[in-house]
């Protein structure tokens, strides 16, 4: 018989972090362009989408 494999990562304290874009308009061309944020954690994510 197989054996199933548990992942026990997650222990209660460990941060959730997510990958977050944002679409700014170019002052430029007008054009709407992405802005990507690599990794941020959760707590920081309505931060980063308030600032202009």
């Amino acid at each position: 018989m197989a054996k199933k494999v548990v992942a026990t990562l997650k222990t209660g304290n460990t941060k959730k972090y997510t990958k977050c874009i944002k679409m700014v308009k170019s002052e430029k061309t007008g054009a709407y362009v992405f802005q990507t944020q690599n990794i941020l954690e959760d707590e920081d994510i309505k931060a980063y989408f308030a600032q202009k």
